[in-house]
């Protein structure tokens, strides 16, 4: 009976999870040839994408992090069978989308201060604006998809999401090499070439998930077409419980964004070296992402239907698989360093010797601490999906703004060395993992429901 259990639990792990890996490892994708296309321009622009692109993500983060937990709150209507709240649900976090983006234009000309203020040059200011500037110009296509997206994760029909977001890479990674190099009849447009790809890979992935959702099933099972009216009661329960989340994305992005800014003013040189390590780090963390979001609507769904053993079985299943994918990053990450930073500068080139030296040692480090990385977005997805999303945020938050204090006075005041400051990220990780599972195993998450605040 317990293996039967077991297995039953795993496939519907991987029903849901695994669409969610692709669909991020598209994303993954996406940043990645980006990124290697900026390369090709030079250095100080591939450090420029990371900058600029990291930025735009900071200042949407807090609105991304409050829409996309509409994934909990439908998960716990659709485990409770409200499926017609899950609709409602999900027409709030569009209303809360349109909301956001005039505060994202309102606040946008202050990136060109953060720049300056954490010490980039001239040059390095110009090139990350010109890409952050365009990229926030899009972003509400960015905010709009999560919400969408958090639907279909909710129910637990993940493909959906996979088919939409495997599309916008198809249409993204083209456009990219058309607009930065100037295919095709049009002029080179390099930075921002590479954010109008991108957003129009956004706006691609939008337009699906809205046809996907407008759809007979969706229409007939959830009234989806009806759902359109502003519901205060649910509209204040995502805020309630969204908030925390997106407090904590918008908080822990504004730090580790703080990290890499100021890894960055160390000049050119180690900021390209910081861009390729983090390029690779993206390849075993983004996919990852998907498992979080996997177990998040799993222990929502079964919150919702007051089955909190099924809760940690998912879980600790969801460890179990996302450790398979995370130790396989760990050994190529060890062995395959070199290759690795070779795919984005020659590493036998003289000229390029600083820059691979650091990314390889960066790189081969960064293997200590994938396990605990994938480890902390499991047991968070858990959490918000049992509604602890308070807790989550002071820690989480806490532990990566000491980071950035810490390295604020590493690199500015002791001047150390990039690669002790690397050691003290890696360190941080490994604590952050522990907290979180520590906190999981406690089992005060069960405690907490979501939509016992909403009618």
């Amino acid at each position: 009976m317990r293996e039967q259990k077991r297995y039953s639990t795993l496939k519907r792990l991987l029903v849901i999870a695994f669409p969610m890996v692709i669909s991020q490892a598209s994303d993954t994708i996406m940043l990645f040839v980006d990124r290697l296309f900026l390369s090709r321009l030079g250095e100080a622009y591939l450090a420029a994408s990371m900058s600029g692109g990291l930025t735009q993500m900071m200042l949407s983060s807090l609105f991304i992090g409050t829409i996309g937990y509409v994934t909990a709150v439908v998960a716990q209507y659709y485990g409770a069978q409200r499926k017609e709240k899950c609709a409602e649900a999900t027409f709030q976090a569009v209303v809360l989308s349109f909301l956001a983006y005039p505060f994202l234009l309102a606040l946008s000309p202050l990136a060109r201060y953060f720049f300056i203020a954490v010490g980039l040059s001239q040059l390095q200011v110009q090139l990350a604006y010109t890409y952050f500037q365009t990229l926030i110009f899009g972003s509400i296509f960015l905010v709009l998809r999560f919400a969408l997206a958090g639907f279909f994760i909710g129910i637990g029909r993940t493909k959906m999401v996979m088919i939409a977001n495997a599309v916008g890479m198809f249409i993204n990674i083209p456009l990219n090499y058309v607009l930065i190099y100037g295919k095709l009849g049009f002029p080179a447009m390099g930075l921002k070439g590479a954010a109008l790809g991108t957003i129009l890979g956004n706006m691609s992935i939008f337009l699906i998930l809205t046809l996907f959702y407008l759809r007979g099933r969706n229409r007939t099972e959830y009234n989806t077409h009806k759902a359109l009216k502003f519901r205060p009661t649910i509209f204040r329960t995502l805020l309630k419980f969204g908030i925390p989340a997106g407090l904590e994305m918008l908080l822990n992005v504004s730090a580790f964004n703080l990290f890499v800014q100021l890894m960055h003013s160390y000049g050119t040189k180690v900021a390209a070296a910081v861009t390729i390590a983090f390029n690779w780090d993206i390849v075993s963390f983004i996919p990852m992402l998907g498992m979080g979001h996997a177990v998040t609507a799993l222990v929502g769904q079964n919150v919702g239907a007051g089955d909190y053993p099924e809760a940690k079985r998912s879980t600790y299943m969801g460890l179990k698989v996302a450790w398979v994918y995370s130790f396989t990053m760990v050994i190529i990450f060890v062995t395959a360093a070199k290759s690795l930073v070779g795919v984005f500068l020659p590493v036998d080139d003289p000229a390029n010797s600083e820059i691979t030296s650091l990314a390889i040692v960066m790189v081969r480090l960064a293997a200590l601490y994938i396990m605990a990385d994938s480890a902390q977005l499991v047991f968070v997805g858990a959490l918000r999906g049992s509604g602890d999303t308070r807790w989550v945020m002071r820690v989480s938050v806490g532990l990566h703004w000491a980071f950035a204090l810490i390295a604020f006075l590493l690199i500015k005041v002791v001047k150390a060395d990039p690669v002790l400051v690397w050691w003290v990220f890696i360190a941080v990780i490994l604590v952050m993992g522990i907290t979180m599972f520590l906190r999981f195993k406690g089992g005060k998450w069960q405690r907490t429901r979501i939509i016992d605040d909403a009618s």
